[in-house]
């Protein structure tokens, strides 16, 4: 099952299981002193989650200015949405899940 949500503009966010690969590839992608920012990992995490929105694609991020493309394109209610349906889960328990 694909996991929709709705934001308060009305787009539908459709999300992307991540996998410990996916987040490896996320820590990559931040780099060392991003990946241990809790609040802009957490960011980043949203930002990776998503993988359509209103039936276009996004792209899993490879960097930080992809990242934040991202944020911009989802802006405040999109990240809320997103954010509203997530697990909650710490940098901490994702190094754990990935094996660090």
């Amino acid at each position: 099952m694909v996991d929709v949500v709705t934001d308060k503009a009305g787009r539908k966010i459709q999300l992307r299981s991540m996998g410990v690969v996916e987040q490896l590839r996320l820590y990559k992608a931040l780099g060392p002193s991003l990946s241990l920012n809790d609040p802009y990992f957490d960011l980043a995490f949203i930002a990776a989650s998503v993988a359509m929105i209103d039936d276009v694609p996004v792209p899993f991020p490879t960097s930080e200015p992809t990242v934040e493309a991202i944020l911009e394109r989802l802006g405040k209610g999109g990240v809320a949405a997103v954010d509203a349906f997530l697990p909650s889960t710490s940098t901490a328990e994702m190094l754990v899940a990935a094996g660090n």
